[in-house]
């Protein structure tokens, strides 16, 4: 199943929010400002997590929040 099918299907927060931290894991590399980066990774540190651990949690939670449109 995708990600479009469970949109789709009507799914619940948490059954999105499910399928979104299951599978593997793969690396990515992008380019953005330094600027950025160095505030998300402060971010990060207030919140106690790594910079990947926020980015993947701010990528979650704009998923979850276009799934109940």
């Amino acid at each position: 199943m995708a990600y479009s099918d469970l949109i789709e299907s009507g799914a619940g927060e948490t059954e999105v929010r499910s399928y979104l931290v299951d599978g593997g894991v793969v690396p990515v590399t992008m380019r953005i400002p330094a600027n950025l980066r160095d505030s998300a990774k402060e971010a990060a540190a207030l919140r106690g997590m790594s910079f990947s651990a926020f980015v993947r949690t701010c990528i979650i939670d704009e998923l979850v929040k276009d799934s109940g449109r």
